[in-house]
């Protein structure tokens, strides 16, 4: 045979066995991450315990949270990085605590003690906030651009005013705040749909060019009639039959819009083929907003307390076992690594504090998640919506200690026989609740924690009233969040 057409025919076979490699090779797999805004852990119709049947809402009706939690895992014990949004989604972006960022409050520019602002009745100056997320650090979306994802952030940004794409998000709708792109006061509804539209369009170009992609939407605040539609929420007057259903009329009315827009999302992945190579991952960034909001938990959004921090968490996709529950707990900034893992990205930050949760998605519900530390700490040094004022938790195993820095005091719970943190255990086990504030001690110096200081102009007799601290009297927090 001729040398040089059999030359020719070698290169075409080899070129042959290449294409069909190449065409037999896994796809990358894609991301979808849904937050939700102040979506608490029993905000959902999904238990997100299967021990606890109080773990899901009475009142609100989501079939595509129950259809995403029939197809993946729940994560029982999962918890925001901060009971605040800016915190917590920037540990979502950068697998970093508030703590170690320096982002522990919201810059909402109101004034007062909410803004972390001194002023004679408080007992304490909060730590000056770093409001806007640094550009040094290394976003999810930069690790997974660089490994040749297409990248995409849709709705509430909240961590500063530098545009997405500065964080490595090619395509986004601004840096916007809770006011949406066109900074109104209700955002909802309009925008509920209108991200997710946006998001439609994305996943529909990547699929038909055949690129993997990482799509985050995260969803705005509402709490009343005008934040859903209007179907909806006479749709929910109808069914509110006391007076606690009557109050949360609003906020599930905006839970169950958001559940559309889930429902969405799923049917277009259905509809492009590509649901069997997609994960699906939705969580929230902090607990519900009002004290009997999270109930079995106590109070909410703007305190360390287990409604203010515990929320949900389902992953669906390749591997991961249907209709699950895990009791392992799971942490805001655990979304980084486990994302990366899971798309094959090796090069990684420095300094990740969270741990893959692929070892419990694909193998045991059981199976343990290697962090640097075992604790989790949740730094709160602000005034806030809790009367027991600045606080840091530390949770260990079944432990919690929590720390109130107005007044020194420690408190001990154990969570597996008192989710619900009504018997405080420090005074029967004195000696786990020291080694506990030692390990908290030892963390926040470890990070360089920004902690509050003594203000010199205290005065007592022009403290504001203790409603405006969100609760009434010693720990009003815990008391009336059961009320």
């Amino acid at each position: 045979m001729n040398m040089k057409i059999l030359n020719t025919f070698c290169l075409l076979a080899c070129t042959s066995v290449a294409t069909a490699i190449a065409a037999d090779a896994p796809k990358p797999p894609n991301f979808i991450v849904i937050m939700g805004e102040a979506q608490g852990w029993s905000s959902s119709s999904v238990q997100m315990d299967d021990a606890v049947l109080a773990s899901k809402s009475d009142l609100a009706q989501t079939p595509a949270l129950e259809k995403l939690a029939a197809g993946g895992m729940r994560f029982a014990n999962a918890y925001a990085s901060s009971p605040r949004c800016t915190p917590s989604r920037a540990t979502l972006f950068t697998g970093k605590s508030p703590a170690v960022l320096h982002m522990t409050f919201v810059g909402e520019g109101k004034g007062g003690r909410e803004s972390g602002f001194t002023e004679t009745g408080s007992k304490l100056i909060p730590p000056a906030q770093i409001s806007e997320m640094p550009e040094s650090e290394t976003t999810i979306a930069e690790v997974l651009k660089d490994a040749g994802y297409a990248t995409a952030h849709f709705g509430k940004w909240h961590v500063g005013r530098v545009n997405p794409t500065r964080h490595g998000f090619e395509e986004n709708d601004g840096p916007n705040n809770n006011g949406g792109p066109e900074n109104v006061e209700n955002p909802n509804p309009k925008q509920a749909f209108g991200i997710t539209e946006r998001g439609l369009d994305f996943m529909t170009r990547q699929a038909k060019a055949g690129k993997p992609f990482y799509l985050h939407i995260s969803h705005y605040a509402g709490r009343g009639g005008t934040d859903a539609r209007p179907e909806t929420y006479a749709a929910l007057r109808m069914r509110a039959t006391t007076d606690r259903d009557t109050r949360r009329i609003g906020s599930a009315a905006v839970t169950e819009d958001m559940d559309a827009t889930i429902g969405l999302l799923l049917a277009k992945l259905d509809e492009l083929g590509i649901a069997d190579r997609t994960y699906f991952i939705y969580t929230a960034d902090h607990g519900a907003q009002g004290r009997d909001a999270n109930e079995p938990l106590t109070n909410g959004k703007g305190t360390v307390w287990e409604g203010g921090i515990r929320v949900p968490l389902i992953i669906r996709g390749p591997g991961v076992k249907a209709g699950a529950c895990t009791h392992t707990r799971a942490l805001g900034a655990d979304l980084f690594p486990t994302i990366a893992a899971l798309a094959g990205a090796t090069k990684l930050p420095p300094g990740l504090e969270g741990g893959s949760l692929v070892p419990v998605l694909r193998g045991s519900p059981d199976a343990t998640v290697k962090r640097e530390r075992e604790e989790f700490v949740v730094h709160y040094p602000n005034y806030d919506k809790d009367a027991q004022g600045p606080a840091s938790s530390l949770l260990l195993g079944n432990d919690k200690l929590t720390r109130v820095y107005e007044t020194g005091a420690l408190q001990l719970y154990d969570l597996a026989k008192d989710p619900a943190e009504r018997h405080d255990l420090a005074r029967e086990q004195p000696q786990k609740v020291a080694d506990l504030d030692k390990k908290l001690t030892a963390y926040l110096r470890a990070v360089n924690a920004q902690m509050p200081t003594v203000n010199p102009t205290y005065d007592p007799s022009k403290a504001p009233p203790t409603e405006r601290r969100g609760g009434g009297g010693k720990g009003g927090g815990r008391k009336n969040a059961n009320q």
